[in-house]
């Protein structure tokens, strides 16, 4: 077999991407990234295909800024408290 046709599970694409596997399975599910179901229901992804991602041939970019938690920073303070110590 091609190396280009290994297939990989989802741990080792979530490897290579640096991300969760379940990222792995959402972009799957999301179409963002192709994949093969085994007889027992479990998904592969064709390793040619996961190289050419990594090496800018597709769109996860934007799927991996859609996975990411926002984070506003800390919430704006409201009133007198340990921040506002002094102002009022």
């Amino acid at each position: 077999m091609d190396t280009g046709d290994r297939l990989l599970t989802p741990g080792e694409v979530a490897a290579l991407f640096r991300v969760d596997p379940k990222t792995v399975t959402r972009w799957a599910a999301a179409g963002r990234i192709g994949s093969i179901r085994t007889p027992g229901g479990h998904r592969r992804f064709r390793e040619s295909e996961v190289r050419a991602l990594l090496e800018g041939e597709g769109m996860l970019e934007e799927a991996d800024e859609m996975d990411r938690p926002r984070n506003a920073g800390p919430a704006p303070s409201t009133g007198p408290g340990p921040a506002n110590a002094g102002m009022y």
